[in-house]
């Protein structure tokens, strides 16, 4: 396998272009569960070009009905990103100030239960701006939305086949 660069730009350029519509390639569920973290794989996809078609632990889309659910589900995705040692998008959590355009950020309660993820779509004053879904958003300040937690994860890059 080899490693490349995670294309920050592509990932928000995809964010600022869908964050208010949907693409239609991919199934909106919107009403079944929420549209966010969907959103983000569609972001880190644009960014990243590699799906990981492993079943059940990979990440992919192919419709709404063939997907994993790291794909659409808050948990399983960080764990997929935190954890991934095969193809595709990995990432490590960081704090706030090393987060970059592109990185993720994940909401959850004091609880540890996590509900929300956005991707990071610029900087004001140093803090950070998001896209996101199922209440659509782009440039929204992370402050502005009410929650207990957060988790920050840096994409360190890609890993692709030889």
């Amino acid at each position: 396998m080899r490693t490349i660069e995670y294309a920050r730009a592509k990932a928000a350029t995809y964010a600022k272009l869908w964050a208010f519509r949907r693409n239609p390639a991919y199934y909106d569920f919107s009403n079944i569960g929420g549209d966010c973290t969907n959103f983000i794989s569609q972001c880190l996809y644009a960014g990243s070009g590699a799906m990981n078609f492993t079943p059940v632990t990979g990440w992919f889309y192919r419709s709404a009905n063939d997907r994993t659910a790291s794909w659409t589900g808050v948990e399983f995705f960080y764990n997929f990103l935190t954890q991934n040692q095969g193809i595709g998008p990995f990432a490590e959590e960081t704090d706030m100030r090393s987060l970059q355009i592109g990185d993720v950020i994940q909401l959850g309660r004091e609880t540890g239960d996590f509900y929300h993820t956005c991707i990071v779509s610029g900087f004001l004053f140093g803090a950070p701006l998001v896209a996101a879904h199922s209440y659509d958003a782009f440039d929204k300040p992370l402050g502005s939305y009410v929650f207990e937690k957060a988790r920050f994860l840096h994409i360190a890059g890609v890993r692709l086949p030889n």
